[in-house]
């Protein structure tokens, strides 16, 4: 599909919004009823261009019994409409390749869209990234407006009320971002004299304030709490900002997480870039971590070399690993695992892949999730055992009450046999792949990207061993706590 809009790189950020109908039975789909959508520049966010159109569904009888609406959305309103089939290529150039935007898009629009073009039988568009404003503002804003729905986050800026048409809505949620932005940044500017509503330290209802926990260096922790629903997002389904933020182990997996670090350099006026800030898709440690371990990646020319950052089995001692609490920005804080005074980077050769990429678990936007299984050696057992332990410890004494999942899986009858997830990042910075060829050793580096990966999926193979580098990094993520392994670099032994 050719694009018309924008030019090549197109950078916009793209709002939409669907209006359906919600279904009345058991395992009936929604059937989109408007699609409405405007390009906005990152730079100024003003909108440079808008769609919206009605649509008819192929199966009518999803509409039979719709009725006008508050928003004005009739029954022959629709019938007249064009199907999704035939505004199909015009919505595919609206969103593909560029950043997208909503309020609850990840759970909701995202999915929607990815259905109704594989109901015709065409590729759905792949955004750049995803700003997804009900994550954004549960984690930044709080519950200021009272719950998380635009509606009230609309009335509480004095905005109007929300038309619940798709192109109003997306204009609506444009102004929201831009409103709760500029209160964080003038509380930010002053956070001394504005720390009751200060983003660093939102407000507090007098059951948050009871509830709290006291931590090391002043850090109170507060219990979250999440739901998931469909369109409507109430307000059960917000995380209370104050436990995000004070936790003490600031999430690595989080749906609309932060870099860490980058925080403390961006310029608290350039409310673009804060914006920008808001959503990171990947898995990642902590920046400067990330950029020292590209830099020992990058400064090897042969995958074969070992990286002194990571550790082999004779080097590890396992009464030398340790949790620790790490402050951050604002008296936040993450916890690290540590050998002795590093931090915890461990390689391993000839791990069997038990399970390779499985396309049974899928992201947000449908793409399988990147990861394998492999099986545990008795010696990386124990040390993966004794980090566990180090990190459990800590968790303990930190009164959280999220659920603790094992590293190492150990399955009831297969005791002899325990296996751990190596997870994979296709950014640029992320996971490094490369194929070995024996006898002769040499090496050639798999590219792939989480839309392009069938390369990877064919080579991570059950039975294929591979050599992995990867670092040890505690999680907090919806609920659960442990710690993950995240691949840095695979070396995939090719069989003869």
């Amino acid at each position: 599909m050719a694009s018309t809009l924008g030019g090549d790189e197109r950078n916009e950020i793209v709002f939409f919004d669907l209006e359906t109908a919600v279904p009345t039975k058991s395992g009936q789909p929604f059937a989109i009823l408007e699609f409405g959508a405007i390009l906005v520049c990152p730079m100024k966010l003003v909108e440079l261009y808008s769609y919206s159109t009605l649509v008819r569904p192929t199966d009518l009888s999803l509409i039979s019994t719709l009725t006008k609406r508050r928003s004005g959305i009739t029954r022959d309103g629709v019938l007249s409409a064009p199907t999704f089939s035939e505004i199909a290529d015009e919505v595919y150039d609206i969103l593909h390749g560029r950043i997208w935007a909503g309020h609850n898009i990840k759970r909701f629009d995202c999915v929607r869209i990815r259905d109704a073009f594989a109901e015709i039988g065409l590729p759905p568009p792949e955004p750049k990234a995803t700003i997804d404003s009900l994550s954004l503002l549960s984690q930044k804003f709080g519950k200021r407006a009272g719950d998380m729905k635009m509606a009230s986050h609309a009335t509480y800026f004095g905005l109007g009320d929300q038309a619940h048409r798709s192109l109003d809505d997306v204009r609506m949620n444009l102004e929201v971002i831009k409103h709760c932005s500029t209160v964080l940044f003038l509380e930010s500017s002053v956070p001394d004299i504005l720390t009751d509503m200060s983003w660093l330290f939102p407000r507090k209802s007098p059951r948050t304030r009871s509830n709290e926990k006291s931590l090391p260096n002043g850090v109170r922790e507060s219990p979250t709490s999440s739901s998931s629903s469909p369109k409507t997002d109430p307000s059960s389904s917000s995380v209370d900002a104050t436990a995000v933020k004070n936790h003490p182990i600031i999430s690595l997996l989080t749906e609309c997480s932060e870099s860490d670090t980058s925080s403390c350099e961006i310029d608290p006026s350039d409310i673009t870039t804060l914006i920008s800030k808001l959503h990171i898709g990947t898995l990642k440690t902590d920046a400067a971590d990330e950029a020292k371990t590209v830099r020992q990646q990058g400064e090897s020319t042969d995958p074969n070399a070992k990286d002194e950052s990571f550790l082999g089995v004779n080097e590890v001692s396992v009464s030398s690993i340790r949790a620790s609490l790490i402050p951050l920005y604002r008296r936040s804080l993450r916890m690290e695992l540590f050998h002795n005074d590093t931090p915890l980077h461990l390689c391993w050769y000839s791990l069997k892949i038990r399970f390779g990429i499985s396309r049974k678990y899928v992201d947000h936007v449908g793409r399988p999730k990147m990861n394998i299984v492999v099986d545990i050696p008795p010696d990386l057992c124990k040390i993966l055992d004794a980090s566990d332990a180090a990190a459990h410890n800590l968790l303990i004494d930190s009164s959280t009450s999220s659920d603790w999942r094992p590293t190492v899986m150990r399955k009831k009858g297969f005791a002899n046999y325990p296996t751990a997830r190596l997870q994979i990042s296709s950014e640029s910075n992320g996971t490094q792949v490369y194929q070995k060829e024996e006898p002769l050793g040499t090496n050639q580096k798999l590219d792939f990207s989480s839309d392009n990966f069938e390369k990877l999926e064919s080579a991570l193979l059950p039975g294929t061993l591979v050599d992995a580098f990867f670092s040890v990094e505690p999680y907090d993520y919806k609920k659960m706590v442990g710690i993950r392994l995240a691949a840095r670099k695979l070396v995939i032994q090719l069989k003869k």
